[in-house]
């Protein structure tokens, strides 16, 4: 039985699926994990981590389908992360992982004063953000310069795998284009006078597409993993990309919403490259497109952190968020639980739950707390299309998309429609599509939307547009009336007096207050709620 095989590296579980040449998902299997957070600011992941749970699935897998005819791997993960390793692939350090690690804001401020903004955009695509991999490359020169020193090769988990089941040092553009500002947007490449200066001493990785076979499994790979020595491997990407594949969200005027820990965004363009400080332009995962991405700090995982506190699982609070209805009975919450990443780009940012009275319930709590993220994706969405982003369609993925009560907020917020394919399991089934592209016989090339066709679309209840336009009006003023003090809070909480100026924050409409249809959707589109 043909078939290829796809995992993912996720921030808190790995997943890998086995799947047949029309798209079936023939086994599943993930593996739970946890993120290391030393201290506050700080996320960072043990590498051992990836390649033992990409064994333990691979072997799981072909234990469940022991007929499995395997042509092709396909890998993802997590990132940017910045994992630096020894000349005998040893790890230096943990891997430090994406945006939601915050600690090299002094670099970022060195590199962005020494490089200056205009030239880093011009370069890079997008300013120096907590989600760009250069300034956590010199955070570990600046912080632990021994384990510097021994640095030779720089990975992500995708890269890392590949290495552990190729011994093939690569790392693909889209991942490259976010170790900003060491790779060159417009020439595809890895600038070499900033790499010189910030990046000694580290091998530039060659780079290649997502979907390019980047080796084949080694004899010692296979006897460990079970997959047969010889069988391709993509060079694969960032998951967020991959998941944007895994539902056909790849093409030109396409957004891609990943419900996950964190929540992401991503947009496709063609050739032309969309630039705005508040966002993150890099390259597309395939060559000649261009993306513009966003992320929310926190989504899924503040839902988990409110069924930890209060107790109840999920299908109870989704019950009693639903009860509560729109607006969750006065609430109005931010959250910036973990800080935040776009569109305000703001480290220091903190949960805020405004308009707390003793009459509230855990589930009022719930129902703001998925209005918040469903807000913070209307604060991007609306930052991408001031940038430029002509945004045709918008496509669901992830495990948040199990619980329909979230999807339906989100697209209220937005007024957007919403497509939930029929597999929603994400990164593992993208890679796993990806290597079928990359092994297909001449004239067999599979079709994602063959392999999986939209099932559902969620649209938007127009009668609750002006509460959501008031409700997002609010969303802005809250942060905008809260930073200073939360600044002070988030500096006592690192124990360091608070020298963070004020950022300014993005906004894509002369007047927030409150947007109407035609500043906020300036090009109505087929998805959108009438």
């Amino acid at each position: 039985m043909r078939c290829t095989l796809g995992v993912d590296i996720g921030t808190s579980s790995s997943k890998g699926v086995l799947v047949g040449a029309d798209g079936e998902i023939l086994a599943s299997a993930t593996r739970a994990h946890e993120v290391q957070r030393p201290r506050t600011g700080w996320v960072e992941m043990d590498a051992a981590i990836w390649w033992d749970e990409f064994v333990a699935i691979a072997r799981e897998l072909l234990d469940v389908v022991p007929d499995a005819e395997i042509v092709g791997v396909g890998v993802s993960g997590m990132g940017p992360c910045i994992l630096l390793a020894d000349e005998d692939d040893r790890p230096v350090r943990s891997a430090i992982l994406y945006g939601v690690d915050t600690r090299a804001t002094a670099q970022i401020e060195q590199l962005t004063q020494d490089l200056g903004v205009e030239e880093i955009t011009r370069v890079g695509g997008s300013t120096l953000t907590s989600q760009a991999g250069g300034p956590k490359i010199v955070w570990i020169g600046d912080e632990e310069p021994e384990a510097r020193a021994r640095a030779r090769r720089l990975y992500m988990p995708a890269s890392w795998l590949v290495r552990k089941l190729t011994g093939v040092y690569v790392l693909d553009h889209q991942s490259a284009s976010q170790v900003s500002p060491l790779y060159d947007i417009e020439g595809e490449r890895w600038h070499d006078p900033w790499w010189a200066r910030y990046a000694s001493g580290i091998q530039q990785p060659p780079l290649r597409w997502a979907g390019e076979i980047a080796g084949e499994i080694t004899g010692d790979a296979a006897a460990v993993t079970g997959i047969p020595a010889g069988t391709p491997v993509i060079a694969g990407t960032i998951d967020a990309w991959t998941e944007a594949v895994s539902v056909g969200a790849h093409e030109v005027g396409d957004l891609m919403l990943m419900y996950g820990t964190t929540m992401f965004m991503v947009f496709t363009n063609g050739a032309e490259t969309l630039r705005t400080p508040s966002m993150w332009t890099t390259a597309g995962a395939f060559a000649g497109t261009r993306n513009l991405a966003g992320g929310l700090s926190t989504s899924g995982a503040l839902t988990a952190w409110l069924t930890g506190l209060t107790g109840a699982d999920y299908p109870e609070l989704l019950a009693e968020a639903a009860a509560s209805g729109a607006g969750a009975r006065g609430l109005l919450m931010l959250p910036y639980f973990a800080g935040e990443r776009t569109p305000i780009q703001d480290p220091d940012a903190r949960g805020v739950i405004a308009g707390l009275t003793l009459e509230h319930t855990r589930g009022d709590l719930y129902r703001a707390a998925l209005e918040a993220t469903a807000l913070g994706v209307r604060h991007n969405i609306e930052t991408m299309r001031a940038a430029g982003a002509d945004i045709r369609r918008i496509v669901a993925v992830g495990g948040g998309t199990q619980g329909r009560l979230w999807l339906q907020i989100v697209s209220d917020a937005t007024g957007l429609t919403q497509e939930v394919p029929a597999t929603t399991i994400g990164a593992s089934y993208g890679a796993a599509f990806l290597a079928a592209t990359a092994t297909a016989e001449t004239g067999d090339t599979p079709s994602i939307s063959d392999w999986n066709p939209t099932s559902e679309l969620i649209s938007a209840d127009g009668e609750l547009r002006s509460l959501y336009d008031t409700l997002f009006d609010r969303y802005v003023r809250l942060y905008e009336g809260s930073r200073s003090v939360v600044h002070e809070l988030a500096a006592a909480q690192r124990g360091t007096p608070s020298t963070r100026a004020t950022p300014t924050i993005p906004n894509p409409t002369p007047n927030p207050t409150p947007p109407n249809p035609t500043t906020t959707n300036p090009t109505p589109t087929a998805t959108e709620a009438p």
